[in-house]
């Protein structure tokens, strides 16, 4: 599985704890160190069978900074390859599902 990760993130770290308590092989990103691609972003996006904005962190100020409250999915998608700060955390991804890691348990769906 792949991790989208921020360490910083007390979800994402309880989301990891988690997962590695199941002795689940994660294959760990730091999302804000190497971020998704545009692509990327719209394959995980088709995995969780949600909207791009379903996945972005509304309440960060560069969402309001940047005027996203109406943007298309395509806008949406380009504004978190280009600032992944706005990606909900952490994200779980497998072969052909994933999901977001809030609550952490959420990700036990896909063991």
């Amino acid at each position: 599985m792949e991790f989208w990760h921020n360490p910083r993130c007390s979800k994402s770290r309880q989301t990891l704890a988690l997962l590695q308590e199941k002795a689940v092989d994660v294959q760990v990103v730091e999302y804000l160190k190497s971020p998704p691609t545009q692509k990327r972003l719209r394959e995980v996006a088709k995995k969780m069978g949600v909207s791009p904005r379903d996945m972005m962190r509304k309440n960060e100020a560069l969402y309001k900074e940047l005027n996203l409250v109406e943007a298309s999915d395509t806008l949406l998608i380009k504004a978190m390859a280009e600032h992944p700060i706005l990606i909900e955390r952490p994200i779980v991804i497998d072969e052909d599902r994933a999901i977001i890691g809030r609550p952490p348990e959420n990700v036990l769906q896909l063991l």
